[in-house]
């Protein structure tokens, strides 16, 4: 049974498979179509990575009936489970650091790190979310397929202590609150969520919502609206 690998080697992001203290070098997409070549290297010539540059790791909750038991939790009906970012991942004989042990962006840098700000609609399930009694299913709840919807642009010079955040319904205003309103402002999330996990251009931080949340029907028409950014418009079917 071939033990297929990833690792870096003279440099170079390489895979193939490991056999003994020898890893014999293929070509191609591991996953896809990987194919075999001539050449063979030490295992200890080479620095191994994660098996695979995955996009998610989906990490289960209450898995083993021996757990269940011991914290007596009732067995899940359906899968309970989160989400580690690709952020987290490291390979054997790296180091796990402890939580805060490395630098973040401070407040006053948080500024010059994000490049603008959009619309985003967080479409949650949300009978899903309280399913289960002793899981709050936040992840799967708010992570189904085209959940996801954020756009159109990007603004970049906007103040967004001044902006008005609408939500349209089928034509009827359900939101219309200010920014101003939150908790914690864009540059202080930026700093305190960088002290948790690594943020790499282009990600997106979704800054929450306010009153007036509610539900869609099949067939409706939601759009988000902020002035000074756009208008956020999707089909829900």
């Amino acid at each position: 049974m071939p033990l297929w690998a990833r690792f870096i080697h003279e440099g170079r992001e390489c895979f193939g498979t490991v056999d003994g203290e020898t890893i014999l070098l293929h070509e191609g997409d591991m996953l896809a179509d990987p194919r075999p070549t001539r050449q063979s290297i030490p295992l200890n010539a080479a620095r191994l990575l994660t098996p695979t540059n995955p996009s998610k790791i989906v990490a289960l909750v209450d898995n083993y009936r021996a757990l269940v038991t011991k914290l007596n939790h009732a067995v899940p009906a359906e899968p309970l489970y989160f989400l580690k970012a690709n952020s987290s991942f490291v390979a054997g004989g790296d180091t796990i650091r402890a939580p805060r042990s490395y630098a973040a962006v401070s407040e006053t840098d948080a500024a010059s790190c994000i490049f603008g700000y959009t619309c985003i609609n967080d479409v949650t399930a949300i009978d899903i979310l309280n399913k289960d009694p002793g899981f709050a299913q936040w992840t799967r709840a708010k992570g189904f397929d085209t959940f996801g919807v954020f756009g159109p642009v990007i603004a970049t010079d906007v103040d967004p202590a001044k902006l008005i955040v609408k939500t349209i319904l089928n034509g009827q205003e359900r939101q219309n609150y200010p920014l101003s309103d939150i908790v914690f402002e864009p540059v202080r999330l930026v700093s305190l969520i960088s002290q948790d996990m690594t943020l790499e251009a282009g990600d997106v931080i979704a800054c929450g919502t306010s009153v007036g949340v509610g539900s869609m029907k099949p067939g409706s028409t939601v759009s988000i609206v902020i002035d000074g950014i756009g208008t956020l418009t999707n089909r829900f079917e």
